[in-house]
């Protein structure tokens, strides 16, 4: 059963530091904008570490967009300060890890969130939900579970397809106690605002909504297994037979054994790594 957050103090904003995980620049906002807004209201101060660069290989882009890779990043990044600025948190690192990458770069991933989490003495960890909605979420969410045993983790609902159709920010189940928190008006205007400022990604976040987000303690995932039957979001455009870059043509079952194996405390696919 979801409990209900409005103007009460939520339990996740006991934590005086705290360490947002996001899998790519904009993600911060998507998940836990209003959710950090409030905590940082509170009192407690919030950093992000940005897990990869929000941009997927030059070879993946559309030939006239590789010579701009460089200037695409750059970009992504130019706005997730501008965010961070407009939200009252401290971005802490960018990674160099191409959006789709970070599955197969864990090893790398882990010590720098060791780094940024020393570096803000976090008391708490957040990130996005292990919900298919890209594979980087899924990714980062059982890098965030490494943590469990030394943090309070939290994971927010971003977006997924578990009914069939597409919805942000509400999870697939209520395992664990989900805490919703409904936004006020001036909160629903604030997070309008910053998705606003990532204008590169005007298009993949027309499907986000703004009227709650909400939250719950990490469950013990199987990161050997998607999240839930059926296709996942990030498959719902794989039969398109044009490579598009948007598109994740990545199988699932590729992602879903490496991050399984990692999980376990067994080393990175090498053969999945290859493969991209």
């Amino acid at each position: 059963m979801a409990q209900r957050g409005g103007s009460a103090r939520p339990p996740l904003t006991d934590a005086r530091r705290i360490l947002i995980l996001a899998p790519h620049p904009d993600d911060e906002t998507v998940a836990c904008g209003i959710a950090a807004r409030r905590a940082r209201t509170e009192g407690a101060r919030i950093a992000v570490l940005y897990l990869t660069t929000g941009v997927p290989l030059p070879e993946i882009l559309w030939s006239w967009q590789r010579p701009r890779y460089t200037k695409l990043v750059a970009r992504r990044r130019a706005e997730a300060l501008a965010a961070a600025a407009l939200l009252d948190i401290e971005p802490v690192g960018f990674l160099d890890i191409a959006s789709r990458r970070l599955s197969v770069q864990l090893d790398d991933a882990l010590a720098a969130v060791e780094r940024a989490a020393v570096q803000s003495a976090a008391g708490q960890l957040w990130v996005p939900a292990f919900e298919g909605a890209h594979q980087d979420h899924d990714a980062a969410n059982a890098l965030a579970a490494r943590f469990r045993g030394r943090l309070a983790v939290w994971e927010f609902a971003a977006y997924n397809k578990a009914d069939g159709r597409a919805r942000s920010n509400r999870f697939a189940d209520a395992r664990g106690g989900v805490i919703e928190l409904r936004l006020s008006r001036e909160e629903v205007a604030l997070k309008r605002r910053v998705l606003r400022l990532y204008a590169s990604q005007r298009i993949n976040l027309a499907h986000i909504g703004l009227a709650e987000e909400a939250y719950r303690p990490l469950p013990r995932h199987d990161y050997a297994q998607p999240p839930h039957p059926g296709p996942l979001f990030r498959e719902r455009f794989q039969w398109v037979p044009l490579r598009h870059p948007r598109i994740d043509f990545t199988r699932s079952a590729e992602i879903y054994r490496t991050l399984g194996r990692w999980s376990a405390g067994g080393g990175l696919d090498t053969a999945a790594a290859a493969e991209g």
